[in-house]
């Protein structure tokens, strides 16, 4: 936690405000908002989010309450400040990409930290979330395997990740556990809408018995990340 501390005080916040400050620019000037925003994006990895409503939900929630600030930040504030956040490498934002039709949405995208640790250290460790802590994990593997990631949307429905490379395509679902009958019949269905022949797996801590869905690989998490 030590270490942790002193990354998150001197790499992250102290930088980005004097890299900002440099370049005689003035829109990251508020570390205490700067900080929220870093706990508001942590506490929601994995989860839609938009620009306009991460400072109403500050508010919202009273996480603005030192009394300096009257109402939300303004959309373009927020902007600047995730954008520093993105630039900084802290946090990493996924786009959405609508498979049938083949072209990025401009709609809700995700935000992943570049840390689990770094989490645990802001919001402490819990397990209520794990769900998306894992989808966390994914995504940096995939990354780290030289992938471009995007989130999949199929009609209505989401695919967690689709990884692509120049010659690859791999469509990936991440869940706790795949026992459940109800649980297989949510990851699955979105994956049995994609009609190409890319390979299709699921990926979990508790895979189940069965190893294949109609062509669509049940993998163990832990085996795949150690399969590098």
């Amino acid at each position: 936690m030590t270490l942790l501390d002193g990354i998150y005080a001197t790499v992250v916040i102290r930088d980005i405000l004097e890299r900002e400050k440099r370049r005689g620019q003035r829109q990251i000037t508020d570390p205490a908002l700067l900080r929220r925003i870093i706990r508001f994006l942590a506490d929601n990895i994995g989860s839609s989010v938009s620009i306009a409503s991460i400072g109403n939900t500050l508010v919202n929630e009273g996480l603005l309450e030192d009394g300096k600030r009257k109402g939300s930040p303004s959309a373009h504030t927020v902007q600047a400040y995730v954008d520093a956040l993105l630039e900084s490498c802290f946090f990493y934002e996924i786009k959405r990409f609508d498979i049938k039709g083949k072209a990025y949405l401009r709609t809700l995208g995700k935000y992943y930290i570049v840390d689990i640790g770094l989490r645990n250290y802001l919001l402490g460790i819990r397990d209520r979330d794990s769900g998306h802590i894992i989808e966390n994990v994914v995504y940096f593997e995939l990354l780290r395997r030289g992938y471009d990631v995007s989130i999949g949307k199929v009609n209505s429905a989401e695919v967690d990740f689709i990884a692509t490379t120049a010659g690859e395509k791999l469509y990936v679902q991440v869940t706790e556990s795949m026992q459940s009958e109800d649980v297989r019949a949510r990851e699955l269905a979105p994956l049995k809408m994609i009609r190409d022949n890319y390979e299709k797996i699921v990926l979990s801590l508790d895979p189940g018995m069965e190893s294949c869905f109609d062509g669509i690989k049940s993998l163990s998490l832990i085996d795949w990340l150690l399969d590098a």
